[in-house]
């Protein structure tokens, strides 16, 4: 049995036990190659506390992982072979490993970057794998985590393109398999802009679940897209986003055009989510590579990782896993049609998902725009309806409604940054009874 799994409905991701997972990932690629076990003992509390489950990084890194020891002097490989791993720097990688276990966190692995297999893109490399060298690691890797809370992640943000390259990763993903029997869950981290349901079909065997990348390019890339595309493939598999517009990030990588900030992670996520996600990855320009001033910083990173796990948009994460978690969140499924009028485009897109059977919704409303909700697709006699904050996690009452007619909802502020979810549940018949009572009796 894996560690995690599909739910029955194909969507989202459970415990052995039918419990639900909710994956709040955090991008730290260069955790194994350039943090201290201290560095690693820091971040991993951080992350843990402020409610993230999952911890993507790279065990093969992009800058200089061959040829740059890790903090302890150690390289990854003998000989730049993937057949002849050097057990010194894995014993690194184990002890973070354990260490998030004990935090409950799971460690979202690549075995390494995408450039190391081909074609390299954007500098890197060297390509370093056959499908022979990469089955002999990916069975090593497999074989060492087969008993540690892991979900293997392949391709590392480049294509799959070829199929000299696509046999490489699939030669990979079958080691891994044969290591660890079939305990974890696999996916492929794409370039961006992009789903690996580009390059890989539906129905590949080692493929568990999709994953998107829809980039840092521009503001209010409309990730809710990529999702649905996947949600409406065959075989159904949980799909999500797994790197968005990064906190701190320089936009489109140019120095004039601004950064993202924590509304640009918020929209990122609630977007896609509730266009059918399984889950959410936060990521952070300074964090993922453990940028400090002695370094040479990637894409005008400019503040030390200490400080920047702490920026807005990573402690407001809590806040949507708090959310979906307040609600049985296995029956969510997208529907737009919530949405009676005032839809908006552009980033005042609104986003809306419902419980299959009636019982709850959330619309997201990214700039606080008016708009009015068909509460007909909701259950019950009446609905009830609360304002979530996004930003601090705070809920805000409404009132109840008849659900027999659209019902016009303005959020409490408006403008960039001002989100609000608007929550509406299902009141049964015998609870909209009471609640008339007494209403009455008040107004009497």
């Amino acid at each position: 049995m894996k560690s995690l799994q599909a739910s029955d409905n194909r969507r989202y991701l459970v415990k052995p036990d039918g419990t639900p997972f909710f994956y709040l990932g955090d991008t730290c690629w260069e955790l194994f190659h350039r943090a201290t076990r201290e560095d690693a003992d820091l971040l991993l509390k951080t992350r843990s506390e402020q409610r993230f489950t999952v911890i993507q990084a790279v065990a093969l890194a992009e800058f200089d992982g061959l040829t740059v020891p890790n903090a302890y002097g150690a390289l990854p490989l003998h000989d730049l072979d993937p057949a002849k791993p050097n057990d010194a720097y894995f014993r690194h990688l184990d002890y973070v490993v354990d260490k998030a276990a004990q935090l409950g966190l799971f460690v979202g692995m690549l075995p390494t970057w995408g450039d190391k297999v081909g074609p390299v893109l954007w500098g890197g490399g060297p390509a370093i794998f056959t499908p022979d060298k990469a089955r002999v690691y990916g069975r090593f890797l497999g074989k060492r985590y087969r008993d540690a809370p892991v979900i293997w992640i392949l391709g590392g943000d480049r294509p799959a393109e070829t199929d000299e390259v696509r046999n490489v990763w699939r030669a990979m993903a079958e080691g891994i398999r044969e290591g660890d029997d079939g305990r974890h869950l696999m996916t492929y981290h794409p370039m961006g802009g992009n789903s690996c349901s580009v390059w890989w079909p539906p129905d590949e065997p080692w493929l568990d679940f999709h994953m998107i990348q829809s980039g840092h390019s521009a503001k209010d890339i409309p990730n809710y897209e990529f999702v649905e595309r996947d949600y409406a493939l065959t075989p159904t598999k949980p799909t999500m986003e797994g790197e968005a517009r990064y906190e701190n990030h320089a936009i489109n990588w140019k120095q004039d055009t601004g950064r993202f900030d924590d509304f640009d992670v918020r929209q990122a996520a609630y977007w896609s989510l509730l266009a059918g996600g399984c889950g959410f990855t936060y990521g952070c320009q300074d964090v993922w590579q453990l940028w400090e001033p002695k370094r040479e910083p990637v894409t005008f990173a400019n503040t030390h990782w200490r400080q920047a796990m702490h920026f807005p948009g990573a402690a407001q994460m809590r806040h949507v896993r708090a959310l979906y978690e307040s609600r049985p969140f296995l029956k969510l499924i997208p529907d737009q049609s919530l949405i009676a009028s005032g839809q908006g485009d552009g980033a005042d897109h609104i986003q809306a998902a419902r419980a299959e059977d009636g019982s709850f919704a959330f619309i997201y409303a990214p700039t606080g725009r008016t708009f009015s909700a068909a509460l007909g697709k909701l259950s019950g006699e009446r609905v009830a309806a609360q304002w979530y904050n996004p930003r601090t996690g705070a809920w805000q009452r409404i009132g109840e409604f008849s659900r027999a007619s659209a019902q016009e909802f303005a959020p409490p502020s408006s403008g960039r940054g001002d989100d609000w979810v608007l929550v509406l549940d299902a009141v049964s018949a015998g609870e909209a009874a009471k609640a008339a009572v007494r209403e009455a009796l008040h107004c009497a």
